[in-house]
């Protein structure tokens, strides 16, 4: 759930603008439709620092000069890389010059959705637009993360040690939401740690100002008008106050992350005290949390899905999430669960991921994984969630290894991979670098053609066979 900017949702990972998607093995670090960079939010945030872009990525990239007195880098001046009308740096400058007319102009939408107009003055005033963002939005990552690199960065032993803290202290709150929703203490409170490391990595800007900026500048706007006006609603309402709401460069806030129009669906005031507080409250933010999980289809008692281990000669074209099969199915496919452990409901359907081909451990991925990735779009971040509350629950790592002795590819690698893809006849979309599905489906084509077993893992051996070396 990476992707471009049609495929935008309403989590912080699919808001902003930059992708993460799990393709053979390489998590993305772009920015066109998901993270939150350096200067975001929560997990964004945390792996743009890391990899330089997004959700993640490898190497690091050289940085932009900071502002003055250590402030954040000003904006580039510079086009962005999506190619975009309203993202050349004289469309974006034209844009910002009729900043302050176009917030104004939101006034009567305001009043519709019954913010007073004395709170729309209160809040407006000293907005400015954060030129910034269009950086942020339009970044191009050079480097991708291997998974079990962004697994290994997600799921640490400190990170367990707080989270078992958080659910020990939160015991009450916990109780109460899993008979309330049914939905799994731990997977609340792996949302909780990866998203924000239990809201230490929660993003300092303003929400307010950033959500207007993208209503008025750059190539979102419709979509970002929606999250700043549902941000005054919030602000008008008395449910936060303007210093809580502070975030991403993409507006996303509060300890998991809810985007303004996500807090206005799922979050609930669950201690009855008239506000619902999901950045300071624990009993709201666990609750809204849980609320924002059921709502999209969590089923109690269930698990996210299983590590298998695949039976040699596997035929790979099978990992496909649209190939949903049953259990009993999978298992009539030689599929077994790692550990020898036994599998639950055998009518369950699940569909099958290999994102590291035939060189590493599978997954089998149930409804609840789906719900997941409903939260943040990206098979990655739903793994990563996954496993990690597993890990707080006392269960082991996984059982198989990884392939990490594989290289991960540049940029100019993929680029190349893909246009080599398309030379071939196996690609038909544009090379841009980014590997998705359908990258993913134009290796397994490749590798088919040449009998190599159909994983659709990028790696440099599959590149070289292409290179016809």
């Amino acid at each position: 759930m990476r992707w471009t900017a049609s495929a935008i949702t309403r989590r912080t990972a699919a808001i902003a603008v930059a992708a993460m998607l799990v393709c053979s093995g390489q998590v993305l670090v772009s920015t066109p439709a998901f993270a939150q960079s350096q200067d975001g939010n929560g997990v964004s945030n945390f792996l743009g620092n890391i990899f330089s872009g997004q959700k993640s990525g490898s190497a690091p990239q050289p940085q932009a000069t900071p502002g003055p007195d250590g402030a954040p880098p000003p904006w580039s001046g510079e086009d962005g890389a999506s190619g975009h009308p309203l993202m050349t740096a004289s469309a974006i400058r034209q844009a910002a010059a009729n900043f302050q007319n176009c917030v104004g102009a939101m006034r009567p939408d305001a009043a519709r959705r019954h913010v007073s107009q004395a709170n729309f003055e209160r809040f407006t005033t000293g907005l400015a637009p954060d030129l910034r963002i269009m950086d942020l939005m339009d970044s191009q990552p050079e480097f991708t993360k291997a998974i079990w690199d962004y697994l290994d960065i997600l799921v640490n032993d400190n990170r367990l040690t707080k989270g078992r803290e958080i659910l020990a202290k939160y015991k009450p709150q916990f109780d109460a939401v899993e008979k309330a929703y049914g939905v799994d203490r731990y997977i609340i409170a792996s949302i909780w740690g990866i998203e924000s490391n239990y809201s230490t990595q929660m993003g300092d800007r303003s929400v307010l100002n950033s959500t207007a900026t993208l209503a008025c500048v750059g190539r979102r706007q419709a979509y970002f008008k929606d999250e700043f006006l549902t941000a005054l609603e919030i602000l008008n309402r008395g449910d936060l106050r303007p210093e809580q709401m502070r975030g991403s460069w993409a507006g996303a806030f509060g300890p998991t992350q809810f985007m303004p129009t996500a807090f206005k669906r799922y979050a609930v005031d669950a201690d009855g005290d008239g506000r619902r507080d999901v950045v300071d409250n624990p009993s709201d933010l666990i609750a809204s949390t849980a609320n924002n999980l059921k709502k999209d289809g969590w089923q109690s008692g269930a698990t996210w899905g299983y590590e298998v281990v695949l039976p040699k000669g596997f035929n790979f074209m099978l990992a496909d999430k649209a190939k949903a099969m049953t259990i009993a199915q999978w298992q009539q496919q030689g599929l077994t669960r790692a550990g020898g452990k036994p599998f639950g409901n055998p009518a369950e359907k699940a569909y099958l991921l290999a994102p590291a081909g035939t060189g590493g451990p599978g997954f089998l991925m149930l409804q609840n994984f789906r719900v997941i990735m409903k939260y943040n779009p990206a098979e990655a971040y739903a793994l990563a969630i996954g496993h990690f509350a597993d890990r707080l629950r006392g269960e082991p790592p996984f059982v198989q290894p990884w392939p990490r002795q594989e290289r991960v590819l540049s940029r100019a690698e993929r680029l190349e991979l893909q246009q080599l893809l398309a030379q071939r006849g196996f690609y038909k979309g544009t090379p841009d670098g980014q590997f998705g599905g359908q990258t993913r489906e134009a290796l397994r084509g490749f590798q088919a053609s040449i009998g190599a077993p159909a994983d659709g893992f990028a790696s440099s051996d599959v590149l070289e066979r292409l290179r016809g070396r």
